[in-house]
C-alpha cells in the first residue's frame, strides 16, 4: 500500500493503525481501573521493559535485517536522532521563554516539564507498530536512531528536568541497555560473527523482543491514568494550546524540511516522516515524577497531544509523504 497518496482510503487505513496502537494504552488504563494491573508493578516493568524487553527487540532486529549494513554509516541515524531531539528540546525551551508565561506557565518546574515532554517525540511504541506496517523497510533505521534519541534523553533531557548535566549523568548514557544492544549487535555484524552466534539465543531476544511494545503500551496507559483525576481542566487549556503549536506545528514542519533537504537516505526519511507525526513521548511522565517536576504540565502535554494524534498522525504522515513525493 502506498501512503504517499492522499486518498481517503490511504488515510483511514493510518488512522486505524494509530486507533490500534491507543487502544492498546487504554487497555492498560482499563486494566487499572479494575485493579488488574497495580501501581506498585510500575517501577519493575518498566525497568524490565526498558532493560530487557527493548533491548532484545532491537539486537535481534538488527541482527536478522539483510538491509543493514555493516558500516560506520549505520551509526548515522543515531547522529539524527541525538541532533533532531536536542533541536526539539531548543525550539521548545525558545517558545516558553518567550511566550510561555502568557499560557500558564508561570513556574520553573512547569516550563522545565514542558521543554522535556513537548520536545520529545513518541520514538517507540507509536512509530515502530507503525513502521512495520507501512514503512517495513525503515525499522532498523529507526531503532539505530532511536539510541541517538535514549542519548538527548539522558545527557539534555535530563539537565532540563533536574539540572544534573552530562557530567553526572554519562555512564547511564554509555551503558544503558538499548545503547549496548545495538551496540554488540553492530559489532557482530562488523566482525561476521552471526554464524557462530547460538540459536537459542536469536529465539530468545526474538520472544522477548516481541513483548516490547505491547507492554511498554500498557504500562504508559496504565500510569496516564493514574494521573487523570488530578488534572484541573480549566488549567490544562494554555499549556496545552502551546504544545500544540510546538509538537503538532512547529516540529513537523522542522523535520520534514530537514528529510527533504537534507541529503539523507530514502529509509531515514521515513524515519524523519514518522518522528514528525508524532506526539509527545509519555516516557517524560516517569522522569517527571522521579525529579518532582510538574505532573499536571507533563500529564496535559502527552495525554492531549496523544489524543490529537489519532488525527494528526495519520494526516501528517499523508502529507509529508507527499511532500517527500514518496
Amino acid at each position: 500500500m502506498e501512503i504517499g497518496s492522499t486518498g481517503q482510503g490511504t488515510f483511514l487505513s493510518i488512522a486505524t493503525t494509530v486507533s490500534g496502537v491507543f487502544l492498546v494504552m487504554a487497555m492498560g488504563g482499563l486494566a487499572r481501573y479494575l485493579k488488574w494491573f497495580t501501581s506498585e508493578v510500575d517501577r519493575s516493568m518498566a525497568g524490565f521493559t526498558t532493560n530487557v524487553l527493548l533491548p532484545s527487540f532491537f539486537f535481534h532486529r538488527i541482527l536478522t535485517d539483510p538491509k543493514l549494513s555493516t558500516s560506520l554509516g549505520a551509526w548515522t541515524p543515531a547522529l539524527f536522532g541525538l541532533g533532531l531531539t536536542a533541536i526539539g528540546f531548543a525550539i521548545a525551551a525558545l517558545v516558553v521563554y518567550l511566550v510561555g508565561r502568557w499560557f500558564g506557565l508561570h513556574r520553573e518546574s512547569d516550563r522545565r516539564t514542558f521543554i522535556l515532554c513537548t520536545g520529545l517525540a513518541n520514538y517507540g511504541y507509536i512509530p515502530i507498530p507503525l513502521a512495520e506496517a507501512f514503512y517495513p523497510g525503515c525499522i532498523v533505521t529507526l531503532l539505530v536512531h532511536n539510541v541517538g534519541v535514549d542519548t538527548a534523553i539522558w545527557s539534555v533531557g535530563l539537565f532540563i528536568i533536574s539540572g544534573l548535566g552530562l557530567k553526572k549523568s554519562w555512564r547511564r548514557i554509555l551503558f544503558s541497555p538499548p545503547l549496548v544492544s545495538v551496540a554488540a549487535a553492530l559489532t557482530i555484524l562488523q566482525l561476521g560473527l552471526l554464524p557462530y552466534l547460538p540459536q537459542p539465543l536469536l529465539h530468545m531476544s526474538n520472544q522477548l523482543g516481541r513483548c516490547s511494545i505491547p507492554m511498554g503500551l500498557v504500562l504508559s496507559g496504565a500510569i496516564i491514568f493514574d494521573y487523570a483525576g488530578k488534572i484541573k481542566l480549566s488549567e490544562a487549556w494554555g499549556p496545552l494550546l502551546l504544545a500544540i503549536a510546538v509538537r503538532i506545528v512547529l516540529l513537523p514542519i522542522t523535520f520534514l524540511t530537514i528529510a527533504k533537504f537534507g541529503g539523507v537516505s530514502r529509509e531515514l526519511q521515513e524515519v524523519l516522516l514518522l518522528q514528525a507525526a508524532m506526539p509527545a513521548a509519555t516516557f517524560p511522565i516517569v522522569m517527571t515524577r522521579l525529579y518532582n517536576q510538574s505532573l499536571e504540565t507533563a500529564w496535559t502535554v502527552v495525554v492531549g497531544t496523544s489524543l490529537l494524534g489519532i488525527g494528526t498522525i495519520p494526516l501528517w504522515m499523508v502529507v509529508g509523504a507527499y511532500w517527500l513525493g514518496f
